[in-house]
């Protein structure tokens, strides 16, 4: 069955990494109804605070609020409680914090809320792991973590592309899996170490893809949202036939 565009642009998040609220409005305009997210994350929310995630919701753009929330369950739990508030959609805290955290913010967040499981940052690699004390592959870790997000009733994992396949077999289906480190073919991976294509990630069972730099310094950011969505599209559509 084929996915249109406008379905496939429902799975888009773009990564509003900006310093500022002027950037983050000027980017704004420009991808209106090109993406069916925004992330907000620790740069703009840092500088703005509430009024980066009411930029975006002023504009009718569901928000995927992503500060890794990372503390004793009291203190996340009382983070959730803000975040709801704030009208976000979604919402991420570390998988490395504690059953019993985890478990907090499930229960905080309720049904109006997807609470998401960092993983991994896809910025690591494994000669990273070491130095702070985490033995395994990236591919372990990552596995177990997402496993103890579902069990402590979480409602997505983040994870780099290359562990979707994994984590879509240790979490079951019914739970989103949100992928940043995504790079379209040709693209520099900057930072990013465990990163993809937009049809692989799709190929491989994600269900929304994390996209910022490709999008953000592309001379015509609408155009270039338009390109991945068409390539999500696609993807889409072959999973399906």
């Amino acid at each position: 069955m084929s996915v249109t565009i406008d379905e496939a642009r429902k799975r888009l998040i773009l990564a509003l990494d900006v310093p500022g609220l002027n950037e983050a409005n000027v980017l704004l305009d420009k991808i209106q109804g090109k993406v069916g997210l925004v992330k907000v994350g620790l740069e703009l929310f840092t500088a703005c605070g509430p009024a980066a995630v009411k930029a975006v919701r002023d504009r009718g753009i569901d928000v995927f609020l992503d500060l890794k929330l990372h503390d004793i369950p009291a203190t996340v739990g009382g983070a959730v409680r803000s975040a709801l508030a704030l009208d976000v959609a979604m919402l991420t805290v570390h998988t490395g914090g504690s059953t019993a955290m985890l478990t907090e913010a499930a229960k905080e967040a309720g049904a109006s809320l997807k609470i998401l499981g960092v993983t991994l940052l896809t910025s690591m690699g494994e000669d990273d792991l070491a130095p702070v004390c985490l033995t395994g592959k990236p591919s372990e870790i990552v596995e177990k973590r997402a496993a103890l997000a579902a069990k402590c009733g979480l409602g997505g994992i983040v994870c780099s592309p290359k562990e979707v396949q994994l984590v879509r077999k240790a979490v079951g289906k019914d739970i989103s899996i949100i992928t940043p480190g995504i790079r379209p073919a040709g693209a520099a991976m900057g930072d990013q170490k465990r990163a993809a294509t937009p049809a692989s990630a799709i190929a491989d069972g994600a269900d929304y893809l994390v996209v910022g730099r490709p999008i953000r310094g592309a001379e015509n950011p609408a155009s270039a949202a338009d390109a991945i969505a068409e390539e999500i599209a696609a993807a889409l559509s072959s999973k399906n036939a």
